[in-house]
């Protein structure tokens, strides 16, 4: 019997902790009147932080679920990482990274009805909707870091001829294919110790004008740099 006593005491207790928390929850006492955005958005608009913060904020300076609220700004399309803390008496102070977008993303399948995504600044993906003109990265789900890394590196071995990777594709069968702003494509095939990518890349920039500005080839479109000692040249279809 003392032991039964026991446990309903336990159960009333813990019920009437219950009840008063969330009563507690309810009263109008240190309610939170703002959110205190600390860092200014470049693609964040004011509309998208209000939803979230009227979505999210709920109970008062002391009962609200800061990782809650963390977890649905860190849902809208351009933050990569936010940060809610509590400012006395009636604040949440918010800081937030935004995603900064240096490539485009498609599958190298490429699936149709794909969303609209990104590469960040670290290879992260994301989702987001972008009018600026940036290089386009093709390649298996997972590979993003992997082409930015080579896209940095390309790009560099490049800047003596002024031309820039536009597209970095990499094939399943780990092959490379890049595109350039004049709309050149390179075939650089997979990469291999005995005959590196970035080998391959200067042999092209090193004979560039000698072997294609004197050939004064209309309408070059491929050079193929697969070959251990040389590259071909293909002039492009006409569609």
């Amino acid at each position: 019997m003392n032991l039964v006593a026991d446990l309903l005491i336990v159960f009333a207790v813990a019920t009437l902790v219950w009840a008063a928390a969330v009563a507690f929850q309810r009263l109008p006492v240190f309610p939170l009147r703002e959110v205190i955005v600390v860092s200014e958005p470049d693609q964040v608009t004011r509309a998208q932080l209000e939803q979230a913060a009227r979505t999210a904020i709920a109970g008062n300076f002391f009962t609200v679920d800061l990782d809650g609220v963390r977890n649905t700004f860190e849902k809208l399309p351009w933050v990569r990482r936010a940060d809610v803390r509590r400012r006395w008496p009636d604040s949440l102070e918010l800081a937030f990274e935004e995603h900064a977008a240096v490539a485009r993303w498609r599958r190298g399948d490429g699936g149709s009805g794909q969303e609209s995504r990104l590469v960040n600044k670290y290879g992260e993906v994301f989702a987001a909707a972008s009018t600026v003109a940036l290089p386009a990265f093709v390649g298996p789900e997972g590979t993003a870091p992997l082409l930015l890394a080579r896209y940095q590196e390309f790009e560099q071995v490049l800047a003596p001829l002024g031309r820039h990777p536009e597209t970095l594709v990499l094939s399943r069968r780990e092959a490379w294919q890049v595109k350039l702003d004049d709309g050149l494509v390179l075939e650089l095939g997979r990469d291999e110790a005995k005959h590196p990518l970035l080998a391959r890349l200067e042999r092209f920039v090193g004979n560039y004008r000698a072997a294609i500005e004197k050939t004064h080839l209309a309408g070059l479109g491929v050079v193929d740099m697969r070959y251990p000692n040389g590259f071909a040249l293909r002039v492009a279809k006409k569609s």
